[in-house]
């Protein structure tokens, strides 16, 4: 009892210690949170950006951009931004130094689907179908927003997961011009009974480098990524695509790492074309 009462007062000299500290306290700040009007949508959306360190410093360089679905904080931005700015540290030089765009939902389900001819999907997402218009939000508004608000240098990566591996498939296929590269992480393909999985990628894909991911997700959603894969390696265009499979990982933990070895493979391609 009397080395307890010794230990106590020891703990209380040392609190009244720390709280007697003078310290300087100063938000952390790693980019921008934005607010916009969607006319294309009618609705206001948010976007998280993250600014690499020398952006502030080297007011006469231009940056790649990296457009993060599921972009909210309590979602995917902050883990993938500590990914983009640990892969390219000077000492890592993974990744080039680029913007990070997180487009924060507003209803996913909505934006990242084609409208289904399956009943049960109609059922299980009745708001469904809106992915064209959220394309057209991608290409008419927030690109142009981002390329007269910040330095780029007109390279560009989608990062898709989930459903958004299923939009960003859909705009792989349908509307690739978008983007440079694409990275898209165990994609929902199921949608519409596979119906996505019939578009002829043949043509879709010239000079693109592209990333598709899954981990051990069960028989479907590991067949059909690599079934994408397939469709998209082949000697009839010019397109890079690489493959990750993580057995050790499930359709809740595949990003993080998946989206590493993109940054890995991807930039290295590119590098390695450019020489």
């Amino acid at each position: 009892m009397i080395k307890f009462f010794v230990f106590f007062i020891f703990l209380s000299h040392v609190s009244d210690f720390v709280c007697a500290m003078d310290f300087e306290r100063a938000p952390l700040v790693v980019g921008d949170s934005i607010k916009f009007s969607s006319k294309v949508l009618n609705e206001d959306r948010r976007l998280n950006i993250y600014l690499p360190e020398s952006y502030q410093r080297s007011s006469k360089r231009n940056y790649p951009v990296i457009y993060l679905l599921d972009g909210a904080i309590s979602e995917d931005f902050v883990h993938i931004a500590g990914v983009l700015q640990f892969g390219s540290f000077s000492w890592v030089n993974m990744v080039p130094e680029s913007i990070l765009v997180g487009v924060v939902n507003v209803d996913r389900k909505r934006d990242f689907t084609f409208p289904s001819t399956k009943s049960l999907d109609k059922k299980e997402f009745p708001s469904s179908g809106g992915s064209s218009k959220f394309i057209e939000f991608l290409g008419r508004e927030l690109q142009p927003l981002i390329e007269s608000n910040y330095r780029v240098n007109g390279e560009s990566t989608l990062i898709g997961q989930s459903l958004g591996g299923l939009v960003a498939t859909e705009i792989l296929f349908k509307h690739s011009a978008l983007f440079d590269n694409y990275i898209i992480i165990s994609p929902s393909l199921w949608w519409s009974g596979e119906l996505l999985m019939t578009d002829s990628a043949e043509e879709c894909c010239d000079d693109k480098l592209i990333y598709i991911g899954v981990g051990r997700e069960g028989e479907v959603m590991e067949r059909l990524a690599r079934t994408l894969f397939n469709k998209l390696d082949n000697e009839k265009n010019k397109t890079e695509v690489h493959f990750g499979y993580f057995k050790q990982l499930d359709h809740g933990d595949t990003l993080h790492l998946a989206v590493y070895d993109a940054f890995e493979k991807l930039f290295s391609a590119k590098s390695a074309r450019e020489k």
